[in-house]
């Protein structure tokens, strides 16, 4: 490995479902470790907070990152690092800034502090930084700020930013127990494993100071930082779990392709240029550099995530489709026997469907009552293809004409027959198939209706819609005669 062989790094934490704008996180240092032979991408799970840690969470980062490309089996790739392995040597080094002078213990609590600054906390006064306390119960270690002077953060995305030293607080980096808080295993972590690149959300950036304070205080350059624009919903307030739609699980759950969600978060902030947005990764990796990414917030817009997908499905083969839709068609959540699953048919009607739907699990809907024993009924729709002196009759008439075996059971040859039927109702086609398409598949809008009448077969066809006139005179309205 080179000396300027990127190293960035990935470091969750383990306390919840993988967010959108971590996932955003990850592929940008992706591309940049990928750009070289040698770079590195290490993930380290910063797993120290017992309390809210579980295995399964972890194992969701391992799955929701493989999804998205990033994994083991690259060379860019490595880790996983847990960062409470390293529990030791972050002690050794709180010791060490210790005995060096960068650091001193601190038996202060909140309430003193604001006994002696008045009746409101307005950050530690440095009450104990010559007092020569040692280690003991209840004593924190603080690191001592320089006095005078800003540190300057150099920041790929926002410049030249400085922090005035007056307004950094002697900040804590261990407890009292000796438990080492973040901002210091965050640093020693990153120094142990190399890391010259650190690229994560803004969020992090109030977080810089201080820990570009500890790298130099620990000897070493500090890393080159980039912070990433925050990401917004539509009213432009940040991304919450509590209030948006941000799991990657909930995403890949409902059938957004891999590929097009890495497409459309490598755009939230950058741009390839020359206004082209639906890309392969492996065109967008030469072109990404952390310095094009915009610093204003970025809008995670679902709705153009959603015709991403959609174009991305479509660019697909009908193999290809028809693959990734076996989850939601043979998956134990499909709601049909797998019996009645049928995969010749569903292959036939597959280029129809893959020109119709956003995410795959629209499948569902759009098929279901090729595998069904009867149609599920949209009540809206229902209601309105089933109004009286169109409905009733439509139906009977299309019954009649279908169950006749010299009817032709091709889908051309089904469309003119309709269209006929509608002609003598005085309706034209639209307004004539909305009954029949309604009582076969349940629901106004779907695939090309001759073309499902076709597969779903003549006995099935009839059987439903005089199911259809049943329900009708059930309900109160009287079918004409057959």
């Amino acid at each position: 490995m080179s000396e300027t062989s990127i190293r960035v790094r990935f470091a969750p934490s383990p306390t919840g479902m993988f967010h959108v704008g971590g996932a955003r996180s990850a592929l940008f240092n992706w591309a940049l470790a990928q750009q070289q032979t040698d770079g590195r991408f290490v993930l380290r799970i910063e797993d120290t907070d017992a309390a809210r840690n579980r295995p399964e969470w972890t194992e969701g980062i391992v799955r929701a990152l493989s999804w998205l490309g990033i994994s083991a089996e690259d060379p860019h790739f490595e880790g996983p690092y847990f960062q409470s392995a390293y529990a030791g040597r972050h002690r050794e080094t709180a010791e060490a800034l210790y005995k060096a002078g960068r650091a001193y213990y601190c038996d202060c609590t909140r309430e003193k502090v604001v006994e002696r600054r008045g009746s409101e906390f307005r950050g530690y006064d440095g009450f104990c930084r010559d007092r020569g306390l040692e280690a003991g119960p209840g004593r924190a270690l603080r690191f001592r700020v320089p006095e005078g002077g800003p540190t300057v953060v150099d920041d790929r995305i926002r410049g030249r930013v400085e922090f005035e030293h007056s307004a950094i607080e002697d900040f804590v980096i261990a407890r009292g127990d000796g438990s080492p808080l973040f901002v210091l295993a965050n640093v020693v972590d990153d120094v142990e494993m190399g890391i010259n690149e650190v690229i994560r959300g803004e969020e992090h950036l109030s977080n810089t100071p201080k820990q570009q304070l500890l790298w130099e205080a620990l000897g070493h350059t500090p890393p080159v930082w980039a912070h990433l624009p925050v990401i917004v919903n539509e009213k432009r307030q940040k991304l919450s779990k509590r209030r948006d739609k941000v799991a990657l699980e909930s995403y890949q759950e409902e059938g957004y392709l891999a590929e097009a969600m890495i497409n459309y978060l490598m755009l939230l902030g950058w741009a390839p240029g020359d206004d082209r947005e639906i890309m392969p990764w492996e065109q967008m990796v030469p072109l990404f550099d952390i310095a094009d990414v915009n610093s204003s917030s970025a809008f995670f817009d679902e709705k153009k995530l959603r015709a991403f997908n959609g174009e991305y499905i479509r660019a697909l083969s009908t193999e290809e489709f028809i693959e990734r839709c076996r989850p939601w068609l043979e998956g134990p959540d499909a709601p049909w026997p797998a019996a009645a699953y049928d995969a010749e048919a569903f292959a036939a009607i597959a280029p129809l469907a893959q020109s119709r739907i956003a995410v795959l699990s629209e499948i569902v809907p759009n098929v279901d009552f090729l595998f069904l024993d009867e149609p599920v009924f949209d009540e809206k729709s229902w209601n309105k293809a089933m109004k009286p002196g169109v409905g009733a009759e439509m139906l009977t008439a299309a019954a009649e004409r279908f169950a006749d075996e010299k009817q032709d059971w091709e889908a051309g040859a089904l469309k003119a027959a309709l269209e006929e039927i509608g002609t003598a109702q005085g309706l034209k086609l639209g307004k004539a198939q909305a009954p029949v398409r309604v009582a076969v598949t349940g629901r106004t809008v779907g695939l090309p209706l001759f073309e499902s009448l076709e597969l779903l077969g003549r006995e099935r066809t009839v059987r439903r819609l005089r199911a259809a006139l049943e329900r009708l005179s059930a309900a109160g309205t009287e079918a004409p005669a057959e």
